[in-house]
């Protein structure tokens, strides 16, 4: 998750993002775009950003449809096939 400090809407987005995680199995990683200039140039504006493998999953708003349908897909394809 892309945020910044003291954004009241990034710290909305980890106490649903960790609610969540209480029920599926995810980790996840909070990155501080103002420590990075190009992640600032990108984000600037748009944080909280959620993304997983670079793709967008929601950004200013929890979308737990999107969460959800990301991890879950992203979980059958990490299962190995037999």
């Amino acid at each position: 998750m892309y945020y910044r400090v003291g954004c009241h809407l990034c710290d909305q987005m980890v106490a649903s993002l960790g609610q969540l995680q209480g029920e599926m199995d995810f980790g996840f990683e909070l990155v501080d775009i103002d420590r990075h200039e190009e992640l600032r140039k990108r984000h600037d504006v748009d944080v909280p950003v959620v993304a997983l493998d670079d793709e967008v999953l929601c950004c200013h708003f929890f979308d737990e449809e999107s969460i959800r349908q990301a991890i879950e897909e992203h979980g059958r394809n990490q299962s190995p096939h037999p």
